[in-house]
């Protein structure tokens, strides 16, 4: 994607799909807030999710391939602990929490993860845009070396998987709340503007 001067801008594990039940290959969907990216032009954006974003969308600062790193990032904590690292109690919160990288591995969270791959995160979650890895360089980490041979060693259904089952119900949860409300709205404002012409 970013091989193609592609950026995603939205980046979630909602928008990251299996092929199939059975195979290991992943789709990215919802190229919907996507932009082209000329690295001679300078690009700003002011949309996402807030728990995904990077502090430079949040600052309305230049955005790069890089700005889709830090959400990878965020993603790979989630895969690994089942935890969101910047959610707050609202919106204003987790922003802010983003705004001043803050964000730790926790002691007993993490105490099954390895050093390679909290390495992975440390190189993605990181404030200055230049200073993140590029796709490139993730693929090329040690952490996603010998895949194979680390599956076959991890044959347990992992703490992270069960919270970010959660995690993905609530948000579903919400999500239908919201537009079960919406369409309430609508249908009382539709039956009102409707009985507003009879005269009524």
């Amino acid at each position: 994607m970013h091989q193609m001067q592609v950026l995603h801008l939205d980046l979630k594990p909602e928008n990251i799909l299996c092929v199939n039940n059975t195979g290991h290959l992943v789709k990215i969907i919802d190229f919907g807030l996507a932009r082209r990216y000329n690295p001679n032009e300078k690009l700003k954006v002011n949309f996402g999710t807030p728990e995904f974003l990077s502090p430079e969308v949040v600052n309305y600062d230049q955005i790069s391939d890089k700005t889709d790193m830090w959400s990878m990032g965020v993603i790979t904590y989630m895969l690994l602990s089942g935890l969101s690292p910047f959610l707050g109690d609202d919106d204003t919160e987790t922003l802010n929490n983003v705004l001043a990288a803050n964000w730790y591995f926790d002691e007993e969270t993490f105490e099954a993860v390895s050093d390679e791959a909290k390495d992975f995160v440390s190189h993605l979650i990181v404030k200055d845009q230049g200073a993140r890895m590029s796709a490139a360089q993730c693929l090329a980490h040690p952490w996603l070396n010998n895949l194979a041979e680390k599956a076959k060693r991890c044959n347990r259904r992992l703490k992270s998987q069960i919270l970010l089952k959660k995690y993905l119900m609530k948000r579903r949860w919400k999500k239908n709340f919201i537009a079960v409300s919406a369409a309430n709205r609508f249908k009382k404002i539709s039956s009102s503007g409707a009985l507003m012409a009879l005269g009524v």
